[in-house]
């Protein structure tokens, strides 16, 4: 899970949107008193009518008229792209931006336009040429500046992307966007403590201005400033006018005030996650109302994973509580992503387990997601659903509620299969390691220490390391195996993507477990095996301790600077040396 967006600041959304029609509605002022177009340019005034009232689909109704009526009216298929753009549709908004450039070559806009909508489809080097292409043309604006700067972030190529910004700012000192940017790319590089002195330019230049009192909240965050980060979020709170920003500020808020500690209300408040509004909502298709605390003593309860697989693992914590409340008369039943069921159904034998079904849809303005629940119908409907994190505000107001300990129980006779082929290597302790996520990004990269960086560990005498890292990994693992002379033990026929309860079984199987914190981590912890989690800086699961309290043995370990792996890897090292020390004197 992400602590929250931080969000390269790219000057789009409503104000864009909005700067853009006017000019699209002097255009056909002008058009209207040509007599072949009279018909288009009223269509299209109808249409700008109608996108001010937020109504999109019929904006894009209108619009289409227009091109129709008239094929050779630029400000008809502008108008037409950002309606399709704004539901959601790309690449048809790519396409009709494209269109609306070849008519009216001279509008600068569409160049912008067509290289956020490149953008939004990840056809980053298309829209680099398309911003470059504006600041040509527009040179004394901010917006080629701003967006170029971000989007070669996105690409990786981060000093070209300073070099842009500190250019632009250069030229026009006055514009807090394009402090904020500049902090954003910093802080996207991992370079927090350098990023809030631009943050904090942005807001001196314009104290108004959400954006930049969210993002140096965030930033703060990565530098375990928790109570500085809640006041800032507070204050873009108290400035945000845009309600996605109100929701994403609501939503990087409460994720704070859990990390702090504070979980009766940071859990509460995390419940913005659900708002039918946010980017990341979820709509769950079953027949019954969410829980809300009631009494459950012979109810029957479903319990929906939600986010990503580590975090299905992490929040399963609470289900044990859950079977309790239910009592022996009541039903608890567990919808999970389709890799977790024959785990979560071993680890709760009295539950009815299964998986979810997710389908997208796009109909008109409404962009949702679908989670569908195939097996809990008709005579096995639910008194009640709850999305699985949404049972922490009624169960765990404090750190100390955590039980810590095992919930997830591996297959017996395979653990003890992978534990003799383990004892098969030699004498251990046997250590596994996992040291990054699968999606990786220049935004994600910053969360996890490269494995050539982990010489100090792996050089620890007496141990054996054991391959956790799922995913395409064999490259990595045969240079650093070849570099320090260090195996690094597979265990050949497991998928450790896809079998996750053969993964299970092999953490079950070691001695220890170093990871980054990933669903390796997160499987490995959740049955009981010591498991230290390595972070970059201070992590919101820590729910304000040393540890990740959802587990029964999980102690975290962080550099004192955000992401100084130098520094944090020899202690490591030197923790594991002790470690191996005493299992092997026990």
């Amino acid at each position: 899970m992400a602590l929250g967006r931080s969000g390269l600041d790219t000057m789009t959304g409503i104000g864009a949107a909005e700067a853009a029609v006017a000019r699209i509605e002097a255009v056909e002022q002008d058009a209207a008193e040509v007599a072949d177009r009279a018909k288009a340019t009223y269509l299209v005034r109808r249409a700008i009518k109608l996108w001010r009232r937020g109504e999109v689909t019929r904006t894009a109704k209108l619009a289409l008229r227009a091109t129709e009526t008239d094929p050779s009216y630029g400000a008809a298929f502008h108008m037409l792209a950002l309606a399709l753009e704004k539901m959601g549709h790309l690449h048809k908004a790519l396409v009709t931006y494209e269109q609306a450039y070849a008519l009216d070559p001279e509008d600068s806009d569409l160049l912008v336009n067509l290289g956020l909508t490149a953008w939004g489809l990840k056809m980053y080097g298309a829209a680099a040429d398309m911003f470059a292409q504006y600041i040509v043309r527009r040179p004394d604006s901010p917006l080629g500046y701003n967006n170029l700067g971000s989007v070669l972030c996105d690409l990786g190529d981060i000093p070209q992307a300073i070099e842009t910004l500190r250019t632009a700012i250069n030229r026009m000192p006055h514009e807090a966007a394009l402090w904020n940017s500049l902090a954003t790319v910093l802080s996207e590089q991992g370079r927090a403590e350098e990023a809030l002195i631009f943050y904090k330019e942005a807001i001196a230049l314009d104290p108004g201005y959400s954006r930049p009192w969210h993002n140096l909240a965030f930033a703060l965050s990565h530098l375990g400033e928790l109570e500085d980060s809640l006041e800032a979020y507070d204050e873009a709170l108290a400035r945000a006018v845009d309600a996605n920003d109100l929701l994403e500020g609501s939503h990087s808020r409460s994720i704070c005030l859990i990390g702090m500690g504070r979980l009766e209300e940071g859990f509460r408040e995390y419940e913005i996650r659900n708002d039918p509004s946010f980017r990341a909502y979820v709509r769950y298709m079953v027949e019954a109302p969410q829980w809300q605390g009631e009494p459950l003593e012979g109810k029957r309860l479903l319990v929906i994973g939600e986010q990503g697989l580590g975090d299905e693992i992490m929040f399963a914590s609470v289900l044990p509580d859950l079977q309790r409340a239910l009592g022996r008369t009541g039903q608890l039943q567990i919808a999970v992503d389709a890799r977790l069921v024959s785990l979560f159904q071993r680890s709760f034998p009295k539950a009815i387990v299964g998986a979810y079904e997710d389908r997208k849809s796009v109909d008109g303005d409404d962009r949702r997601e679908f989670r569908f629940i195939p097996f809990a119908v008709g005579d096995q409907r639910p008194d009640f659903y709850v999305p699985m994190a949404s049972a922490l505000q009624f169960t765990r107001t404090r750190a100390e509620d955590f039980r810590k300990v095992a919930f997830l129980m591996p297959e017996p006779s395979r653990v003890a299969q992978l534990r003799t082929r383990l004892l098969a290597l030699g004498p251990g302790p046997f250590v596994g390691i996992c040291w990054r996520s699968m999606m990786r990004d220049i935004k994600r990269n910053k969360y996890f220490s490269p494995l050539v960086q982990w010489e100090p560990i792996l050089r620890t005498p007496g141990v054996q390391f054991v391959n956790l890292q799922y995913g395409d990994c064999d490259q990595e693992l045969a240079e650093i195996c070849a570099r320090y002379e260090v195996p690094i033990h597979r265990v050949e026929g497991l998928d450790l993507k896809d079998d996750i309860d053969g993964a299970a079984a092999l953490s079950a199987a070691l001695d220890l477990v170093i990871s980054a914190p990933t669903a390796a981590a997160a499987t490995a912890a959740s049955v009981g095996t010591e498991t230290w989690i390595l972070t970059a800086g201070r992590t919101w699961p820590q729910l304000g301790t040393s540890c990740y309290p959802w587990y029964r043995a999980a102690p975290v370990f962080y550099p004192q600077n955000f992401g100084d792996w130098d520094q944090l890897l020899p202690d490591v090292a030197a923790a594991l040396t002790d470690f191996a020390a005493r299992l092997r004197a026990a």
